[in-house]
């Protein structure tokens, strides 16, 4: 059983080691997200200052800072790449809080709760496009058709959410395509952008390994919903199933449940505002059923083939040994 005093603890130790190499320049990342963000339209400049405030751990710009450098050396292109990767992220996340109407995101109220839906939108599209701009200030052409793709796929993978409230059909291969779409495809993104101002020769298998690491980042992701809790993650036990989400732990544990238990699950996902109870019913069958074990050898199954990707670069060094770790961070983290 997992110590849940100290296992959050060990996860920001470990994103705190990865990040070392590339501390400084990630400092330097969050002045080109405010650069390229920068608005005399002080309703914009209001809702950037606040989505500064709620930004993440700047895990994809890590990885695209690191890509950047093994075997070769810094470059300048970097940073402002890998704070059009962030921006691209977050706006991402203000326009699926748009779409399922969250109210928090890392324990902090969401663009469309502090304001509107329609600010949300309109923020998300400022975002990106500001994206777009910077990408062609900097002239790389790669750059832009490896952000436009993941990009595409993201929003491909947020129609197929909205697609998949059939809990009963919702399929293991339907779930991979979600999340290879939704977050693999980003971080893939990252990876890739990273060696094209790197060693270029390396990009394939810095995509490969960008890929296999979202899948498993985002399968880890979905335990949390199954065995964290809201002060650890910043949202409720159950969030998911609120949101009539369909992932990985709740696919495998109906494989072995019987009819009684799979229409209580049917159910939860007809109404609108199900109870704590029904909530909590649903997350002791998961449990019961081995949903979460399932779900966990998956994610280790994705972290083989990150660790592979990374076995065919033929270069060792700081950077190197911070994208190794990366992989334990990305299945073992607690938020």
């Amino acid at each position: 059983m997992r110590d849940a005093s100290t296992t959050p603890v060990r996860a920001a130790s470990r994103l705190a080691s990865i990040q070392e190499p590339v501390r400084d320049r990630l400092d330097g990342v969050v002045d080109e997200i405010r650069r390229i963000i920068l608005s005399d339209f002080d309703m914009h400049e209001e809702v950037n200052d606040y989505l500064l405030k709620m930004r993440g751990k700047l895990f994809r710009p890590t990885l695209l800072l690191l890509s950047s450098e093994v075997g070769g050396t810094p470059h300048r292109d970097a940073l402002p790449l890998a704070a059009v990767v962030e921006l691209v992220h977050l706006a991402t996340l203000v326009h699926d809080d748009a779409v399922d109407h969250s109210v928090l995101r890392r324990g902090l109220p969401t663009v469309n709760h502090l304001w509107n839906h329609q600010v949300a939108i309109i923020t998300g599209d400022f975002l990106y496009s500001r994206s777009v701009m910077e990408l062609t200030r900097i002239g790389r052409l790669e750059a832009v058709h490896s952000l436009a793709r993941a990009s595409n796929e993201m929003s491909v993978g947020e129609l197929r959410q909205l697609m998949s409230h059939d809990t009963l059909r919702f399929s293991e291969k339907d779930y991979y395509s979600l999340i290879a779409c939704k977050t693999a495809s980003l971080m893939a993104a990252a990876c890739d952008m990273g060696a094209l101002v790197g060693v270029e020769t390396y990009r394939d298998a810095f995509r490969r390994f960008g890929h296999a690491l979202g899948m498993a980042f985002q399968i880890a992701d979905d335990l949390l919903d199954y065995e964290g809790s809201e002060e650890r993650t910043g949202k409720p036990v159950g969030h998911d199933l609120r949101e009539r989400k369909v992932t990985l732990p709740l696919i495998e544990a109906l494989k072995h449940v019987d009819g009684h238990d799979r229409e209580k699950v049917r159910d939860l996902f007809t109404r609108i505002d199900p109870s704590e109870e029904e909530i909590e019913e649903v997350v002791a069958l998961v449990r019961r059923a081995g949903g979460l074990e399932y779900a966990r050898a998956r994610a280790e199954e994705f972290a083989a083939e990150a660790e592979a990707a990374l076995a065919q670069i033929a270069e060792e060094g700081e950077a190197m040994e911070a994208l190794r770790e990366s992989i334990r961070y990305a299945v073992e983290r607690t938020r």
